[in-house]
């Protein structure tokens, strides 16, 4: 009989988890039928022109991206994925029985790092002009 009442209880937390996610659903959906109830619609040639970032639209679409901004950008995830991946790795790294297994973990990612700093020092990325 206890184990009955465990496995109730413990069905009866995830009914609860339920029906939150089913509210906040259901909460986000009043939301945005609301704004399209209430919402002003005039469409005027203005409002249907393509806008982006401030500039009117002149001459063709296509235009040439540098690469140089997707070198960027991949220098930054690589220094965001480690500053994410220090922080836990330093709480655990002093719990017993983890320290050999975080420090090799923790070389291997730094292994990562490195050969992506390789691929922008040789793309010539990190030099200051």
């Amino acid at each position: 009989m206890h184990v009955t009442n465990v496995a109730a209880s413990y069905y009866q937390l995830y009914s609860v988890v339920g029906l939150l996610a089913v509210v906040g659903v259901l909460f986000v959906a009043v939301a945005f039928g609301a704004g399209r109830l209430l919402r002003p619609v005039v469409p005027t040639p203005e409002k249907l022109l393509t806008y982006e970032c401030g500039v009117d639209p002149v001459g063709e679409g296509w235009a040439h991206t540098q690469v140089r901004y997707y070198v960027y950008a991949f220098l930054y995830v690589i220094f965001a994925v480690d500053s994410i991946f220090l922080f836990p790795w330093a709480t655990i790294f002093a719990a017993p029985g983890y320290g050999a297994t975080t420090l090799v973990e923790m070389f291997i990612f730094l292994g990562f790092l490195a050969v992506g700093l390789l691929y922008a020092y040789k793309k010539g990325v990190l030099t200051w002009t």
